[in-house]
């Protein structure tokens, strides 16, 4: 059995480039994907966020719309509201990387706001690529890369192959001339080498033991290579 840390958005909010604040969180699909893929393989799942609040799910990620229908968006709000762990989180800040065998970062909008710039989520970033372990993080949860600096000013994530939400998803989701900044152009500006592919299709880029999904639907087959890596 393997333990593995989520490291879950604090925010319920993002807010946009006008000042006003965007109700958000985390996506649902993408926590929940995952969360069951590895309960499935007997794995222990712990959540963090900063300042160990319960996290918030983005309303619109349990609409039917994007979920492939009523019955799917019913079925994923009931195993979210299931899985305990979600409601009581630990705090980010005392998490021992030691005690997990792999870290994962489910997206929303809500990283976009806290974790794109947390300290100590860009430490246990740093920490999580130099030790080997595989960290899986999906969709708009790259954000959290920002964070990611060396002493010298560079970030960590430079010259690592991703995968994230990209700007035309973004455009398509009717944020793009909303945003502060753009999750894909900022990481680029960062040195980051995202590998964009079709919006809203899987699409997941491993590199070293890195491991980052593009948008939900990348989410379930993220949690497989995960799972492979963890034998």
């Amino acid at each position: 059995m393997s333990k593995i840390l989520f490291v879950v958005t604090g925010a319920d909010h993002w807010t946009l480039a006008d000042g006003t604040q965007h109700p958000t969180g985390f996506w649902a699909e993408e926590a929940i994907a995952p969360y069951e893929a590895f309960k499935a393989a007997g794995d222990e799942v712990v959540v963090a966020t900063p300042g160990g609040v319960v996290p918030t799910v983005d309303k619109g990620s349990l609409a039917p719309e994007v979920n492939g229908g009523q019955e799917n968006a019913d079925r994923i709000a009931a195993a979210l509201e299931a899985a305990d762990e979600f409601k009581r989180p630990v705090r980010l800040e005392d998490v021992d990387l030691a005690d997990y065998d792999a870290v994962f970062y489910p997206g929303g909008h809500g990283p976009m706001e806290d974790l794109a710039v947390d300290a100590t989520s860009g430490r246990l970033l740093i920490d999580t690529l130099e030790s080997g372990k595989p960290l899986a993080v999906v969709c708009h949860a790259p954000a959290a890369f920002l964070a990611a600096t060396r002493p010298d000013g560079s970030n960590a994530f430079a010259g690592y192959q991703v995968a994230a939400f990209s700007n035309a998803e973004e455009a398509q989701a009717g944020f793009a001339d909303k945003a502060k900044w753009l999750l894909e152009t900022r990481l680029g500006e960062e040195g980051v080498d995202v590998r964009v592919g079709e919006p809203w299709a899987p699409k997941v880029v491993i590199d070293r033991n890195l491991i980052t999904g593009q948008n939900p639907a990348s989410s379930a087959p993220l949690a497989e290579e995960v799972l492979k890596r963890l034998g």
